[in-house]
């Protein structure tokens, strides 16, 4: 089991990526959103409050969609960086000319209180976290009791084509390797989670040229591996690398050049916490009492 931080990626990197990154939905991000949506069909509980962590990157279309589904809810949206922050507050608050303002309650654009929100949404953003544990500890805390969260992110299989050209090139890695289903199943019930329910899909997108490949993997992140080329690369170096994604990711008499990404979904609740009582153990007043009136967890 994976608890520890991800030994292929580097946090510089990302905090970088995370100060730099364009506040925009990528496209690929809202059709994982929707395919998402569609899972909460199965879920029975009406969470009175939610919170959407990393709306802007996550997807602002189906934001609106779950505003509407939920349009009786509280709504917090949470972004980690000033920049992402300001483009959710112009795009989703509840002014006349903007949609969010026909359906529900204003949004808050701050982190919820620990223990007050029923559902925590994060889609497309866990496998890009420096501590993934801390941050999914950090979701088991906004959630109440019975509480559940929904997310997504990219698994090991993404852009393998793309690794393999890197590999027979002779170039560092590509990207950080990201971490398997099962072993975030096995995190979540790490950080306090119970219930796990995994699920992954393969996603082909073909692209007409290796330029509008790259670009919009460039829109998708960054190379977060510690070994990454450290040095600024030419043109040359850009050729070669069209050149050989023209050669190696082409599929089809079309000519298209087809690239993978490996889609996770996760789904969890936070439980009742199991505590254990000898006869040498002491127990706060306030901690009983929250313990005796959490209640039982709402059914999902």
């Amino acid at each position: 089991m994976k608890t520890e931080r991800p030994p292929t990626l580097d946090p510089t990197a990302v905090a970088r990526w995370q100060r730099m990154a364009p506040p925009v939905s990528p496209w690929l991000h809202e059709e994982v959103a929707s395919r998402m949506l569609d899972r909460l069909q199965w879920i029975k509980l009406q969470p009175k409050a939610w919170a959407h962590w990393g709306a802007v990157r996550g997807g602002l279309q189906n934001h609106q969609k779950l505003v509407q589904k939920y349009s009786k809810s509280e709504c917090f949206v949470v972004e980690s960086q000033s920049k992402p922050t300001q483009a959710a507050i112009k795009n989703l608050s509840n002014s006349w000319w903007q949609p969010a303002c026909w359906f529900g309650k204003a949004a808050r654009f701050e982190a919820p209180a620990p223990g007050s929100v029923d559902m925590l949404w994060a889609n497309m953003a866990l496998h890009e976290a420096a501590d993934p544990q801390a941050l999914l500890t950090s979701w088991h805390h906004a959630l109440t009791v019975g509480g559940f969260l929904m997310f997504s992110c990219l698994g090991p299989d993404t852009a393998i084509e793309l690794r393999e050209v890197y590999r027979q090139l002779a170039w560092p890695p590509a990207g950080h390797e990201l971490t398997d289903m099962h072993d975030w199943g096995d995190m979540l019930v790490a950080g306090g989670f119970a219930e796990p329910v995994m699920d992954m899909e393969r996603i082909t997108l073909t692209y007409d040229t290796p330029a509008r490949l790259l670009k919009e993997l460039r829109e998708l992140g960054r190379n977060f591996h510690p070994a990454r080329f450290a040095g600024l690369r030419g043109r040359a170096w850009r050729t070669r690398l069209e050149d050989a994604l023209a050669t190696h990711l082409k599929t089809g008499p079309d000519g298209r050049l087809s690239l993978t990404f490996e889609v996770i979904y996760g789904h969890a609740l936070k439980a009742q916490p199991k505590v254990k009582v000898s006869a040498l153990s002491s127990m706060s007043i306030q901690d009983m009492r929250s313990m005796l009136g959490a209640g039982k967890p709402a059914p999902t």
